[in-house]
């Protein structure tokens, strides 16, 4: 049996912005926009009446914002499929969209053809960010890294580096004149303060926050 259209809701305060991506989506033979709302409350109010597939949300909006809506939609429907659509090229903004619950995150400024695409995305469960914020996300990830690798000590610091060119407790210990279980001890207390639940996972860490460069095979 073939699917029926992706039923849509979208809430932006900005009729004349709204009237646009309406036509933009309205014009896809398999998407079908069945309800607007100018406002998080009445984002939320819609959303009950209609049960749409996926809810295209601005983060800015009077009468309660994007990310209340977001949450509340969340709170009342776990498996809502939520795509922002904003003008906040932000990756503190993305955080807390998907912190709050959002599936996907397209800037305004981004090719229209992508917020289409990213609706079938968020419909179907597959992630869906704009390059531009994707890009914003991953310099941010890499910065919070970084400032955490600020807080080793330098014996923590020189511990992690030696570690990542491979040498064992033992050859650190020998290198640095303490005892293999100083060094031990220390690799542990650098592994909680990075979030490092593994080994794999530190060097993963280390890798993109520059701190060393991919071994060559």
């Amino acid at each position: 049996m073939t699917p029926g259209p992706i039923r849509v809701l979208l809430a932006d305060d900005h009729a004349v912005v709204r009237e646009g991506y309406r036509s933009l989506l309205q014009g896809q033979p398999d998407i079908r926009v069945v309800a607007e709302a100018q406002s998080g409350d009445e984002a939320y109010r819609l959303f009950r009446r209609h049960e749409p597939d996926v809810i295209v949300v601005d983060l800015s909006m009077q009468g309660g914002g994007g990310l209340e809506a977001i949450a509340r939609i969340r709170q009342v429907a776990p498996q809502a499929r939520i795509l922002v659509f904003t003008m906040h090229l932000n990756a503190t903004f993305a955080v807390q969209a998907f912190r709050a619950g959002a599936t996907g995150y397209v800037t305004k400024s981004s090719p229209p053809q992508m917020l289409v695409q990213a609706v079938r995305d968020v419909r179907d469960e597959r992630p869906a960010l704009s390059p531009d914020i994707a890009g914003e996300l991953a310099r941010e990830r890499a910065a919070s890294e970084r400032s955490a690798l600020e807080q080793l000590t330098p014996r923590e610091f020189e511990i992690l580096c030696l570690r990542m060119d491979l040498r064992s407790i033992d050859e650190i210990s020998e290198s640095l004149h303490v005892s293999p279980k100083t060094v031990a001890n220390a690799y542990y207390q650098l592994k909680a303060k990075l979030g490092a639940g593994s080994d794999i996972e530190l060097v993963h860490l280390a890798l993109r926050a520059g701190l060393v460069k991919p071994l060559a095979l």
